[in-house]
């Protein structure tokens, strides 16, 4: 299993590089770089956009004499090369793509074109918030679907599983925004009640309060977003629990265990509950880095938290070059390695499966 692991990790260094190449020669095809967001802001502080499209009139067109940046009229050409020099695009993308990820393979992200901030500080001060999401929503939706997906398939066609079964596919229907400003309405001081607060993950007077006090304080606020984010995953975990149960359940040991005369609970998590549980496991990654990485952003925009998702939305608009692929370098590699915590898991629950020799 060593050598396995050993494998594994060797492989995320080119997978790694592919998902910055890929991304990287992207960037170069898309307008509005960070050279042109500064002009325009310059210009007079319109939308970079606009120049694009060609919205903007002659005011916005582009002047060949001085500069290659929609906008740049009447700005000195020292001036835009001195911007250049600054943010690194004098140097051909080769150079700068190569440079990049050396730095990025010594950890050293480099700072933020427009916050003057380290990326590295960025995402240290973000990452609270999305791990607070996507660790309480995962556990969450595992504690409440795997039990109910167990007693679902024994059930399987009695009235608690129809009604069960009714209520899990309107939750699967309600798209997540939808379902959050539901939350914000009804309980958030909408236009009924106010029991949780409107936004962040602490009370400003945190600091002064109590162990006990910071923790209620902290539930208290992270109850409605991790509510909305798990209401899809809770859903789809729960009916991918109850099929694997039923697919084992119809197999020939459990009807021989039946019959030597084992109790249906030592039958059920004896030996179908290890075999059922594989796939489970399986969807373990997916789930915790949709709803880590890719959830987070509506739920992080609409209760107002400074999270991941937020920062790489707004860096990307902003086309601040950092802090977008230092995010997407990090959310690659935890990608990564949380795949190959999946594998170790498989092997937790089933001693039976060796990786190593379905490879030879």
């Amino acid at each position: 299993m060593l050598a396995y692991i050993v494998r594994r990790l060797l492989l995320v260094i080119p997978t790694l590089i592919g998902i910055m190449i890929i991304n990287f020669a992207l960037t170069q095809f898309v307008p509005g770089g960070p050279i042109e967001q500064i002009i325009a802001r310059i210009e007079g502080g319109g939308d970079v956009f606009e120049g694009i499209s060609g919205s903007g009139g002659d005011e916005l067109t582009l002047d060949t004499e001085n500069s290659n940046y929609a906008g740049a009229r009447g700005l000195p050409p020292g001036f835009i090369e001195e911007l250049e020099r600054e943010f690194g695009f004098d140097k051909p993308p080769l150079e700068r793509f190569l440079t990049m990820m050396w730095n990025y393979l010594r950890f050293d992200f480099g700072e933020s074109y427009f916050r003057d901030v380290g990326v590295l500080e960025l995402v240290a001060e973000k990452l609270p918030v999305s791990i607070s999401l996507g660790l309480w929503s995962t556990l969450i939706a595992y504690i409440i679907s795997i039990p109910l997906g167990i007693r679902k398939a024994v059930k399987d066609g009695s009235p608690f599983d129809t009604w069960t079964s009714g209520a899990i596919i309107v939750a699967y229907a309600i798209p997540g925004f939808l379902f959050a400003i539901l939350l914000l309405v009804l309980f958030a001081g909408g236009s009924y009640l106010q029991i949780f607060p409107l936004r962040g993950l602490t009370s400003d007077n945190w600091e002064d309060l109590s162990l006990i006090g910071k923790v209620l304080d902290y539930l208290h606020h992270i109850a409605l977003p991790v509510l909305a984010s798990t209401i899809g995953a809770f859903a789809t975990l729960t009916l991918l629990t109850k099929n694997s149960f039923l697919d084992e359940i119809k197999k020939q040991y459990v009807i021989t265990a039946k019959a030597k005369g084992l109790s249906e609970s030592r039958v059920l998590y004896g030996h179908v509950f290890r075999n059922a549980m594989l796939i489970v496991i399986a969807g373990f990654p997916s789930l915790f880095l949709g709803i880590f990485l890719t959830g987070s952003l509506i739920i992080e925009t609409i209760f107002s938290l400074d999270g991941l998702g937020r920062l790489g939305f707004e860096a990307a608009v902003a086309r601040d070059y950092p802090v977008v692929f230092g995010t997407l370098y990090f959310f690659g590699l935890i990608g990564l390695l949380v795949g190959i915590l999946s594998d170790l898991m498989y092997v937790f629950v089933d001693p039976r499966i060796d990786f190593e020799s379905r490879e030879t």
